[in-house]
This record gives structure tokens, C-alpha cells and sequence, in this order.
């Protein structure tokens, strides 16, 4: 077998074989940073995949909004000398609920931007609901299914009934639902700030998996919304989802600039929650740089202490006839080795650290903590970037003893 190997990895092997101990203890070393390298990045992976599906799956990734009432002064006064003089209070304006104005071609518009994946128009606002002596606050969204359900997956929370909305129909949550003692086929009467009542069946009760949110929030149909809140023909805002959720300012920036309405993005309206992200990713870049800082010096090192005990054998090898070159690429194809084997027992180790973590770190009810996406493309990359750091690190050595003196090193 070794016959049909190149010169410098027949070399190479066998200086591997004879500092067995070093050599193993510099792979047990790649392997470990490696293994922490997989599953540090695997853990944080899914702890930040997971707080953004809790965050996202409730809301839009951009919301556009009507613009804001402005404060304005409250009458005016005529002084002593007759003169007509501004009042010096400001009321703060009621905000009320509007449409956003032409939200059709607004939406058409958006719809077309690159990026952008689901345009959802709704209609929102507050309404007291009846049952009996019992009554409750609640926000009315009414909504497109087709369409709104793609931005928020109401059929994966519902927890009884079904998703269906017609003009008298309503989904609630499961707080608003015990709060009133009602459940799937009975009916709730709704009416909202300017007098206008409907009654609403009941057709499915969802968990939102907060518990605000299921007191207050229903969903009916958006026609049925534009109703109930005086919003005839218009819609209170426009939801719309991005293909790459971290271009979502960016993308909001853009739509105010080309509609000149309002747009909100998650980023924005969740600064801490973002910063906390954005804190996440950069302590994982972090570990893996100082990971791969250390593994590179530990072969370093092995290569240098290598180069000083061979130096016999290369001064032999090169009164011999064997070039520069080969001297250098002997001691990459150490370097390139060790990565390698280092990095295919450490992602090994990473690979069964993840099953044990997902097996015994539970929720209180038995379900996994969250998700562990362990990706082909972690172990590859981990894969290269170990092999890399080994023959990045065993340059310097390579190039001391490709410049060693054969008659110097022959003697000692």
C-alpha cells in the first residue's frame, strides 16, 4: 500500500508512527477543541433558532402601519388688546383606528420588492366581548387565511375547533375561552367603541403559548373587522415576512422609502431581544476562534519539538538528494494528518455530546428543552477548519526544517 503513496506522505507517516505518544496526544487535544467547537455551535445554534421561531411565529417580521395623529393646540384666547393668542396646553391626540390610505396598491407594491414573501393585510382594534353577565377586553384581528396564516401559524396552536372564518365566525384563545366558560359552536357578543354589535360563533380555540396573548387576542374574518371597527374597504395595517429575517430593517427602511408609509420591523420594535442575538452569534464566533488558536499552537508546538528530534534524519534525507520542497511538504502533510484525525474523532465526540444533551436535558413535561439541528454542513466545515488550522500551523516548522543545513543537521 505505502508503494503507491507519494515520498513525502511515506515520511510523514512514519514520523507520526514514531512519536506515537506525541501524536496522540496532539489528535486527543484537535479532537476535544473540535468536539467543544460542534456542540457549543450546534447548542447556540438552536438556542437562537428557538428564541427567534418564539418570538416570529407570533408576529410579522415587518408591520406597516396608518400614520400617527399629531398633537395639536387646544383653541386659542384673545388677550387684554384684543389680540388673538394660541392656547398654551397641547392635548396628546386619541389615536384612532385608521386605514392605511390606497393599502392596495401599497400592498402590490411590496409584494413585488426582492425578498419578500408574504404580503397580509388585516384589520385590528379593540372590542368588548359579552357573554352573559361576563365580559372581556379583546383585540379583533381580522385577517386573510390564505394569507395571514403563513406569517402566523394559527393552525399548529389550535387546540380545539378549526381554523375556518367565515363572516360570523371567530377564533379565541384558551385564557379568553375558560374566562367566559365558552368552547367550540357557542356564540359571543362583540361590539366596539362607536356601538356596533355582532354576535360571533365560535368555531376553534388556539394557545398562543402566552398567556396575555390568549385573553386577549381573536381572530375573525377581516371583512367582518372592517365592520366591526368602522373600517369599511380599509385595513389598520399590512403584515409581511422576508425570505432573510435579518434584512428585515433593511427591507423596512426601503418600503418607507418607496411608499412613504410606516414600516416597523422585528429588529426594531425587539432591540434587546435582537442585541441578545446578535450577542449570542459573536460569543460563538468567539469560542470557535480561540478554540482554533489553541489547536493550532498544540500542533505547533508538536511540529516544532518534531523538527528538533528529526533533525538527524532530514539532514540525511537531504544529503541524499531530497529537495527543499519535499522537505516542507512533509511536515504540511503532519500538520494536514493530525487536523484531520483530530477533527473526525472530534466531531464523533461533538455528535455524541448532542444526543446525550438532547436525551437527559428536559422540559418539566418531558418534551426536549428545544430543538439540536446537528447539520452535515457543522461537521463538514469543523471538518475543514481543523485540517486548515493544521497546515496553517505547520508552516513554520515545515519552513525550519527545509531550511536546515544537511551537513549542520547530519552532525548535530
Amino acid at each position: 500500500m505505502s508503494r503507491w503513496l507519494p515520498f513525502e506522505w511515506i515520511v510523514a507517516l512514519r514520523f507520526l508512527r514514531e512519536g506515537r505518544l506525541q501524536t496522540l496526544f496532539i489528535v486527543a487535544g484537535i479532537a476535544i477543541g473540535v468536539a467543544v467547537i460542534v456542540f457549543m455551535s450546534a447548542l447556540l445554534t438552536g438556542l437562537q433558532g428557538n428564541f427567534i421561531r418564539r418570538v416570529l411565529t407570533a408576529q410579522a417580521h415587518i408591520q406597516l402601519l396608518p400614520p400617527k395623529d399629531t398633537a395639536r393646540v387646544l383653541g386659542s384666547q384673545r388677550d387684554a388688546a384684543g389680540v388673538v393668542r394660541e392656547a398654551p396646553i397641547v392635548q396628546p391626540p386619541l389615536q384612532r383606528v385608521k386605514s392605511i390610505d390606497q393599502w392596495q396598491a401599497v400592498a402590490t407594491e411590496v409584494r413585488a420588492m426582492p425578498g419578500v414573501l408574504v404580503v397580509a393585510p388585516t384589520a385590528s382594534g379593540s372590542a368588548l366581548v359579552t357573554r352573559g353577565s361576563a365580559s372581556r377586553a379583546i383585540s379583533v384581528i381580522g385577517v386573510d387565511p390564505a394569507l395571514y396564516f403563513r406569517i402566523v401559524t394559527v393552525p399548529e396552536k389550535m387546540v380545539r375547533g378549526s381554523t375556518r372564518l367565515t363572516s360570523t365566525d371567530m377564533l379565541i384563545g384558551t385564557d379568553l375561552a375558560t374566562d367566559l366558560g365558552v368552547d367550540v359552536g357557542d356564540k359571543l357578543r362583540v361590539s366596539s367603541a362607536d356601538g356596533v354589535v355582532q354576535t360571533l360563533t365560535v368555531t376553534g380555540i388556539f394557545d398562543l403559548g402566552s398567556k396575555p396573548a390568549n385573553q386577549r387576542t381573536t381572530y375573525v374574518a377581516v371583512r367582518t373587522a372592517q365592520s366591526l371597527l368602522g373600517l369599511v374597504g380599509g385595513v389598520s395595517d399590512i403584515e409581511v415576512t422576508v425570505r432573510d429575517i435579518y434584512a428585515a430593517e433593511v427591507i423596512a427602511q426601503r418600503i418607507t422609502a418607496t411608499t412613504g408609509v410606516e414600516a416597523d420591523s422585528w429588529i426594531a420594535t425587539n432591540a434587546q431581544f435582537f442585541t441578545a442575538v446578535q450577542a449570542q452569534k459573536t460569543s460563538n464566533t468567539t469560542i470557535r476562534f480561540f478554540v482554533g488558536l489553541s489547536v493550532a499552537f498544540g500542533i505547533a508546538s508538536v511540529l516544532v519539538v518534531s523538527v528538533v528530534q528529526k533533525s538527524r534524519e532530514i539532514g540525511i534525507l537531504r544529503a541524499m538528494g531530497i529537495s527543499r520542497g519535499q522537505v516542507l511538504r512533509v511536515f504540511l502533510v503532519q500538520g494536514g494528518l493530525l487536523g484531520l484525525l483530530g477533527s473526525v474523532v472530534g466531531s464523533g465526540l461533538g455528535w455524541a455530546a448532542l444526543m446525550l444533551w438532547q436525551r437527559y436535558a428536559r422540559n418539566p413535561d418531558g418534551t426536549p428543552l428545544f430543538p439540536l439541528a446537528a447539520e452535515p454542513s457543522l461537521f463538514i466545515a469543523s471538518l475543514l477548519l481543523a485540517t486548515l488550522t493544521g497546515l496553517v500551523a505547520a508552516f513554520a516548522p515545515a519552513l525550519r526544517a527545509a531550511r536546515l543545513d544537511p551537513v549542520v543537521a547530519i552532525r548535530g
